[in-house]
């Protein structure tokens, strides 16, 4: 597409006569609250969410998924990674069950986690993970979204609605307790904190004490999230929210061979557990903690006119200590490794320990007007943005790789089919390896502009934005410039149908020079989409059907290329189809999703760790016959992932999950919920890598809440 002419289309669109101040028709804003109010049932839409406007999402010519607070609740889903397993063409649990980060992927790519519209994640395994009680909903923007937040991800972003303040929002404390004796308190308090009702405060704090599927593993945390807003009239309102983390855990992912889980052992038997703890216990942890403090600003200027924004500082510090089984790039095996019976049993693996101090610090704003206006015949929805962020990461360690079997001593050799630990090497071996690598600094500003054009039936999106990003590695710095552009075109019918296509752009900075000296470009992603959303008239619910296609460009040259003098001619493709959608029929609700994709890397091989599938159905029935039951159930089917070089290739199996829910209102006062998840206790594999590791699944786990309400 050419980007000169979406470039004038923009501009022409913008042109404003002299009468541009005239207010949006009352037949447009009558539109607008009748198609609100058709897909209420997926959540709300603010200046805080995935889009940074209140534009319905039946009008939007992308497509976004949507997981509101009751919606968690009500499958029981214990963290973000959980939140996504009901979306189409989402992968919520790439790397099996984890600790150390949420692994959700969009159509076959890792994307960024954001909060309340601003990144909140940045660098490895140095913060906390984000706890799902803080949040409102969860939303994932699919496809290419750096018109609207700069560089990042091709597969989109998910973003998360904190809780704020709201007024009559009541109190509730919440009690659960449940598999691998994951005991947990939720609080959260809100209330006027003045007569006149211009002050509002909120609280939500959190604490678990909890094993895990994996011994000697925890998932140990305490949240304090409080919060104020003013709100010196109808049309402002300012919010200061403080968030407080410290979590002592350790690393779930223990890297088990491939033999042994996916592929059998050289005897023909398969490990008898492969949920193994491969660490060392007193030697791992993962214990983290983070410090947060938004302020959210809204203002609305009239009916036409309002302005917000979101201002964050975050910092953030991990104590990473690991023991895994050791990468050889063969066997994980030592006996099989070395071609003799070194270690008692041929079950023995060499184990690598590590030590790293990770931090992270963040200064980021993001400030929006948004205006409506019309121009002749066009209505429009103007969004005009500046953003800036600055993030410092810093990553020491120290990496004693196969300690030490590898050049003869095999003192800390464990063997997987029966573990006893040896103890973990003395801390002067670390010392004596560990790397103090130079603060890598990221600072990035970008001017955005979108504008949501309506005439008659139709609705035509147009954005671009402008970044400038600077890189300082410690060694290099480097400047980029980059303008991402996107264009949409929606039709609605009278009938609830609305056919759109679109085109979205995205870009990710490389830092790095190529063999003749020349600065690396920044990595490009570009996606068409088309699509048709069904908002129903008769009944509450939608549907969504969309197909894309996205191109990766500017990657590392293929194999085939190894020598060419331009080393960025790598392409990565990918394609899909995508339904979605939710109903109600009285007293049962149904949200449904299906996805199919194809992918393949610039060598032509599969994406590593992606599903080519997935499905998912859950149901709700409320019976007004038996007031306060509520039954939920739900089956998630994920499609089989490949790994695969020029000489291996591994195939993940596909997977199908039950979950169930049953939950009961005594009172105004007290519910009471139980969730149950993988309710069969499957034994399954998530994906499993050509390096020769394998991530096992989540287990079945039982979860009880007593919630009470005042």
């Amino acid at each position: 597409m050419d980007k000169t002419l979406i470039f004038l289309a923009i501009a022409s669109a913008l042109a404003t006569p002299s009468y541009a101040q005239n207010v949006v028709s009352d037949n447009l804003e009558n539109d607008n609250e009748k198609a609100i109010e058709k897909v209420e049932v997926v959540g709300t839409r603010s200046p805080f969410g995935a889009t940074k406007t209140n534009t319905p999402i039946v009008e939007l010519a992308r497509t976004i998924s949507i997981e509101t607070a009751l919606d968690l609740k009500q499958k029981g889903a214990l963290n973000l990674s959980q939140t996504a397993t009901y979306m189409a063409g989402v992968t919520g649990e790439s790397y099996g069950y984890a600790t150390r980060v949420d692994s959700v992927s969009s159509r076959g790519l890792s994307i960024p986690r954001y909060r309340d519209s601003i990144q909140e994640l940045f660098g490895s395994y140095n913060s906390t993970r984000a706890e799902v009680y803080t949040m409102e909903q969860v939303e994932l923007l699919k496809g290419p979204a750096s018109v609207l937040y700069g560089q990042g991800s091709p597969g989109g972003i998910v973003n998360y609605v904190s809780k704020t303040p709201k007024l009559n929002k009541g109190n509730e404390v919440v009690l659960s307790y449940g598999s691998f004796s994951r005991a947990q308190l939720g609080v959260d308090i809100n209330g006027s904190v003045s007569g006149d009702d211009k002050w509002i405060g909120r609280f939500v704090g959190l604490y678990r004490d909890s094993d895990s599927q994996v011994d000697h593993v925890t998932d140990d945390t305490y949240v304090l999230m409080p919060s104020l807003s003013f709100m010196p009239s109808d049309n402002t309102t300012l919010t200061l929210m403080g968030l407080f983390q410290d979590t002592e855990s350790d690393t779930a992912a223990q890297f088990i061979p491939v033999e042994g889980t996916l592929l059998p052992l050289a005897d023909g038997t398969y490990l008898p557990d492969q949920d193994v703890y491969t660490g060392e216990p007193g030697f791992n942890k993962f214990d983290t903690s983070s410090n947060q403090i938004t302020v959210l600003g809204e203002h609305y200027f009239d009916d036409t006119m309002s302005l917000s924004f979101t201002a964050l500082w975050r910092d953030g510090d991990a104590d990473y200590h690991q023991a895994w089984t050791a990468f050889t790039g063969g066997t994980r095996y030592l006996n099989a490794f070395v071609g003799a019976p070194i270690a008692p049993t041929d079950t023995f693996v060499p184990r690598t320990f590590y030590q790293a101090d990770n931090t992270f610090n963040q200064q980021a704003i993001d400030v929006r007007l948004s205006k409506q206006y019309a121009t002749g015949h066009l209505e429009h929805e103007l969004l005009a943005g500046v953003q800036y962020q600055a993030v410092e990461t810093d990553t020491n360690s120290a990496y004693y790789a196969g300690g030490g079997a590898l050049q003869g001593d095999f003192r800390y050799i464990l063997d997987l089919a029966n573990p006893v630990f040896t103890g973990a090497p003395d801390q002067s071996v670390f010392d004596a390896i560990y790397r103090d690598s130079p603060t890598q600094e990221v600072d990035d500003v970008g001017f955005y502009l979108s504008d949501q054009i309506a005439v008659e039936n139709w609705r035509f999106t147009l954005g671009l934005r402008h970044d400038r990003v600077e890189n300082n590695t410690g060694l290099i710095k480097q400047d980029d410039n980059q303008t991402s552009y996107s264009a949409g075109i929606l039709y609605r019918f009278e009938n609830g149908l609305s056919p759109y296509v679109s085109y979205a752009e995205s870009f990710e900075t490389v830092v790095g020079l190529d063999v003749n000296g020349n600065q690396l470009k920044p990595e490009e992603g570009r996606q068409y989409e088309a699509g048709i959303k069904w908002a129903f008239s008769s009944i509450p619910g939608y549907v969504t059907v969309a197909y894309y296609d996205i191109e990766i460009s500017n990657l590392p040259n293929p194999n085939s290329l190894p020598s060419e003098a331009a080393q960025q001619q790598g392409i990565t493709r990918l394609d899909g189809v995508e339904i979605e959608g939710r109903v109600t029929f009285d007293e049962v609700t149904a949200q449904f999703a299906a996805s199919s994709m194809n992918a393949e890397d610039p060598n032509g091989f599969a994406l590593s760790a992606q599903p080519d599938s997935n499905a998912s159905l859950w149901l709700n029935y409320e019976p007004a016959k038996l007031a306060g039951l509520r039954l939920g159930a739900g089956l998630r089917y994920v499609g089989e992932s490949v790994s695969e070089n020029a000489s291996i290739r591994y195939v993940t199996p596909s997977y199908t999950l039950a979950d169930l829910m049953l939950a009961y209102q005594f009172s105004d006062d007290i519910d009471v919920q139980l969730n149950v998840r993988n309710l069969t206790d499957k034994e399954y594999l998530t994906s499993c890598l050509t390096r020769g590791d394998c991530f096992p699944g989540v287990r079945r786990t039982i979860n009880a809440s007593v919630t009470y309400a005042f």
